[in-house]
């Protein structure tokens, strides 16, 4: 009789996960439909034809601030923090206010339309949690399945943003935490993700980019340790990416003394006057035209230096999105920089970079390794899976999100207490 109500408690257990991941991946999938087709249309449909709209960057960081300023505070959680915020309602040290989904998509357009670099993934994620919240409210979900229900959140917005639905069940449970997976999450994860995924493409008929690997290198011990080397190289740089971007952060804030407002209009100035030097739009917005241009022909030589500075600015300094694209952007053009010192195939090189700079600097090895699997057709699968984790075990206790708990190091030379996070490993070390 014991072991009967065990199964019943386990079945009834499942089931209440799996609802409650239907009706996030069901919302998540249409409100990530709106913010893809939104982005679309103000980046590509109107900045593109207006380019002089880059002159109201500033103006547009004054509005994204005076929201978070005024609006985004509520019993000491702050939707500034972003990711940030989620990963911290996760291990239950914050809450995630509701809020949060609406505001990032609002900021996250301002930032696109005036051309800001950005991404779409990190809107794509905090909309997930703030859903996930609302659901945990309305249905009076209890504390021990707040976390499941949260991370179920996080792998619906990345599995519909990027149509990639197994990367995302293990985003989710991989993005909060360094050296641990809470596999007991997965059920959820994946029912949200795959749901979110085919309500995106399925019903609202969005089609996402895609990228092709023209061949791959013969595995051989050469081939393998060019890759070793490349990765490593890949690494390093969403290290660079990090510590800029967050080393922009601290100080604007301290300048400024955390108002936003000033932080953003600052940051708008910079990026007006980087795209006046330069005489180019390219690195402003999304940059998927040279991303895509990076897996077929060369592109100028520092495009991932110029790319890697816009988003550390631009995010840096107040203004939201998601940091992916960006980072595919760095890594892919940065391969093609590389392709011209080592003989391997263009489009493997790009594709590498892309996937093993993400790696490093969201410290989600598993699910970089499973994005490549998904967005390249399973090509180079061995080479892909020896560069996620050689990027993820040399970019050490770094990373796009402070908040990232750390479970287990990467090495036994880094002294740090089980449960720190990426912020207080960094400032011990550094």
């Amino acid at each position: 009789m014991k072991k009967m109500g065990k199964y019943k408690l386990f079945l009834f257990t499942i089931i209440r996960w799996i609802i409650f991941a239907l009706i996030i991946g069901i919302i998540i999938g249409s409100t990530t439909a709106f913010l893809l087709k939104t982005n679309d249309f103000l980046g590509d449909g109107i900045r593109k034809n207006n380019p002089w709209l880059i002159y109201f960057l500033p103006l547009g960081g004054i509005l994204i601030g005076f929201m978070y300023m005024n609006y985004g505070k509520k019993n000491g959680n702050d939707i500034a923090k972003g990711n940030n915020l989620v990963i911290e309602g996760v291990h239950g040290k914050a809450t995630v206010l509701k809020r949060l989904g609406p505001f990032v998509y609002i900021g996250t357009f301002i930032t696109i339309l005036f051309g800001g670099s950005t991404g779409r993934e990190g809107a794509a994620i905090q909309m997930g949690g703030s859903i996930a919240q609302s659901v945990i409210q309305f249905l009076k979900v209890n504390k021990l399945d707040t976390k499941i229900v949260l991370m179920s959140g996080i792998s619906a917005g990345f599995g519909a943003a990027f149509g990639t639905p197994i990367t995302g069940a293990i985003f989710g449970m991989e993005m909060v935490a360094v050296g641990k997976l809470k596999y007991e999450a997965l059920v959820a994860c994946l029912v949200a993700s795959f749901v979110g995924h085919y309500v995106t493409e399925g019903i609202w008929g969005i089609k996402h980019e895609s990228f092709h690997i023209k061949s791959v290198p013969e595995v051989s011990g050469f081939s393998f340790t060019k890759v070793i080397i490349m990765a490593i190289i890949f690494s390093l740089v969403s290290v660079l990416y990090c510590q800029l971007r967050h080393g922009i952060q601290n100080v604007s804030e301290k300048i400024f003394k955390k108002n936003h407002m000033k932080r953003a209009f600052v940051g708008g100035c910079v990026i007006v006057l980087l795209t006046i030097v330069l005489g180019t739009t390219d690195y402003n917005g999304r940059g998927l035209d040279m991303l895509e241009q990076s897996f077929l022909e060369e592109v100028p030589t520092f495009a991932f230096l110029a790319k890697l500075v816009y988003t550390a600015i631009t995010m840096g300094s107040g203004f939201v999105g998601g940091e992916a694209i960006p980072l595919f952007f760095i890594g892919a053009t940065l391969g093609n920089t590389l392709s011209s010192f080592i003989d391997l195939p263009l489009s493997f090189i790009a594709a590498l970079g892309m996937i093993a700079v993400f790696a490093g600097g969201a410290n989600t090895p598993i699910a970089a390794f499973l994005l490549s699997v998904e967005m390249f057709d399973g090509k180079g699968i061995e080479f892909f899976f020896v560069a996620c984790f050689v990027s993820f075990i040399f970019s050490g206790h770094h990373g796009l999100w402070p908040s990232q708990k750390v479970y287990e190091p990467k090495s036994r030379l880094y002294r740090f207490i089980k449960g720190e996070t990426i912020e207080s490993v960094e400032k011990k070390d550094g």
